[in-house]
C-alpha cells in the first residue's frame, strides 16, 4: 500500500505516491504555503470508478493507509473520497483550537496529541472527509486511535490488489505478444551459443556472458520490447548467485562443458503492457552430470507442484493466497533435502512493473496472504543454489475464473547445446 500513502517520515524527504514522487517539509517545521503548494499529491488518481462499489463488497466504510508498519502517519477516508487528494495543510495544535479542517477540539487531550503536528486534507472532489494525522507514537497508537472510534482495522492488501494487479484483455494480449517474442529469441539463443563456439571453418569461437546478454537484448529490441536492466547470462559458479548481472567489465567466458542459465524479461513498448519473465538452464557440449540432473529435476517438481495448487485451487473456486504455492513448491525442495539452497521466494506478481503490486508466491521473504486474484499474472520460480551451480525454472501464470494456466514454453529437460 506504500503507493497510496504519501506522508513524510522526516523533514525533506522524498516519499512515493501513485504517480512519481513529491517533497515537502514535514514536522516541526511550520510550512510555507508555497511549499504546501508545490506538494499536492495526486495519490489517489489511480483508484477506478468502482472504488465505492470494491469498498462496499467488503462492507468497508473507511480505509486506512500506512507509509510503513512503523510508520507514524496515518491516512483515513470515507468512501465518498475518491482520492484525488488537494492541498496538504499542516496545523500546530496549542490544545486550546481546532486546525482548519480538524473538527475536535477535544482531540489533544483525548487522544494524547497534545503539540503534536497534525496535518489534514482538503478535498474539493465529492467535499468529503479525508484526513490524516501524525502520531509519534507510530502505527500502533494509530490502531488503537481508530478502536477508539470504534471502527475494525482490516487489511487493504486486496482492494489495493484488485486495482493495481487485475489485468484488462488488452494487457493481456500484450503479455502473450511478449511471450511470442522472448521464447523464440531464447530458443535461438541456445543456437546462437553453439554457433560462437563452433564456427565453421572447424576452429574453436569464443563467447562471453556479457557477449549473449548484447545479442539477447538487440534481438528483443528488434521485435519492439523494451525492459530495464538484463537479461542475465551466467556460467558454472555465477549461476549460484540469484542476483547475479554480467557487464561489459566484469563477465565470464562461455565453454564447451560449462552449466548455462539465462534469464529474461520484456514488455511490448506501448503503454500499460505486462511482462513475460522466464529463466532456463542447460549443458554446453555434454550431458548433465548426475547431480546437475538431479537438481534440474528437483526444481522443475516443485515448479509443477506450485503450478498444480494454483490450478486446482481456480478450478475448484476456493480462494487460494500466496504464501500457499510457495508451501507447495519449498516443500518438495526441502524433501529432496536442499532445502536451505532455495534462498527466495517462489514467485512474484507480474504487472506494468516487472515485479507488480499484486499477491506474490511467498512464504520465506514474507507471509504472503494476499489472494491470488482472477486476471492477475505472476511467476513461478523455484531454484536450488549450489556452490558449484545453480538452477532455476521460470515460468508465468495467468488466472481467470475457473482456471489459472502456464502461458508460455515450459522447460521438461536441460537443454544441451
Amino acid at each position: 500500500t506504500a503507493g497510496y500513502a504519501a506522508f513524510a517520515k522526516g523533514r525533506d524527504e522524498e516519499i512515493a505516491s501513485g504517480n512519481g514522487f513529491v517533497r515537502w517539509r514535514a514536522m516541526s517545521d511550520p510550512a510555507p504555503v508555497e511549499k504546501i503548494d508545490a506538494a499536492e499529491a495526486e495519490i489517489g488518481h489511480k483508484f477506478p470508478p468502482d472504488y465505492r462499489a470494491q469498498l462496499a463488497q467488503r462492507g468497508r466504510s473507511q480505509l486506512a493507509f500506512y507509509l510503513k508498519d512503523d510508520s507514524s502517519y496515518l491516512k483515513f477516508a470515507a468512501p465518498g473520497d475518491l482520492a484525488v487528494w488537494g492541498r496538504v495543510f499542516q496545523h500546530w495544535l496549542d490544545g486550546s483550537g481546532d486546525g482548519d479542517g480538524v473538527h475536535s477540539a477535544d482531540w489533544p487531550t483525548k487522544f494524547g496529541v497534545e503539540r503534536r503536528s497534525l496535518w489534514s486534507v482538503a478535498t474539493p472532489w465529492d467535499n468529503s472527509s479525508c484526513m490524516a494525522i501524525c502520531l509519534a507514537e507510530g502505527a500502533a497508537y494509530g490502531h488503537c486511535f481508530l478502536r477508539s472510534l470504534g471502527k475494525e482495522i482490516v487489511t487493504s492488501a486486496d482492494l489495493v490488489s484488485q486495482f493495481e494487479a487485475v489485468l484488462s484483455e488488452e494487457q493481456v494480449a500484450s503479455h502473450q505478444a511478449a511471450q511470442g517474442v522472448i521464447d523464440a529469441v531464447v530458443a535461438e539463443a541456445w543456437l546462437e551459443i553453439g554457433r560462437r563456439l563452433r564456427p565453421g571453418s572447424g576452429s574453436t569461437g569464443a563467447v562471453t556472458e556479457w557477449d549473449m546478454v548484447v545479442w539477447l537484448g538487440e534481438a528483443m529490441r528488434r521485435e519492439g520490447l523494451i525492459w530495464e536492466n538484463g537479461p542475465d547470462v551466467s556460467v558454472n559458479a555465477n549461476t549460484s548467485d540469484s542476483h547475479y548481472e554480467p557487464t561489459a567489465e566484469r563477465s565470464a567466458p562461455i565453454r564447451e562443458g560449462d552449466f548455462l542459465l539465462i534469464d529474461i524479461w520484456g514488455r511490448q513498448d506501448i503503454p500499460g503492457s505486462i511482462f513475460y519473465d522466464i529463466t532456463w538452464t542447460g549443458v554446453i557440449g555434454r550431458e548433465p552430470s548426475a547431480k546437475e540432473q538431479l537438481v534440474f529435476e528437483t526444481v522443475r517438481n516443485a515448479r509443477d507442484a506450485a503450478i498444480s495448487t494454483v490450478e486446482s485451487a481456480f478450478a475448484a473456486g476456493r480462494e487460494i493466497r500466496g504464501f500457499e504455492a510457495d508451501d507447495a513448491a519449498r516443500g518438495v525442495i526441502r524433501a529432496a533435502g536442499f532445502g536451505e539452497y532455495f534462498t527466495h521466494r517462489t514467485g512474484h506478481n507480474i504487472a506494468i512493473e516487472l515485479h507488480g503490486s499484486g499477491a506474490h508466491l511467498d512464504n520465506l521473504e514474507t507471509h504472503d496472504v494476499r489472494r491470488i486474484l482472477p486476471h492477475t499474472c505472476f511467476s513461478v520460480e523455484p531454484g536450488i543454489y549450489l556452490p558449484e551451480f545453480g538452477v532455476r525454472s521460470e515460468v508465468n501464470m495467468l488466472t481467470a475464473p475457473g482456471k489459472a494456466w502456464v502461458t508460455g514454453r515450459i522447460q521438461q529437460e536441460l537443454v544441451r547445446i
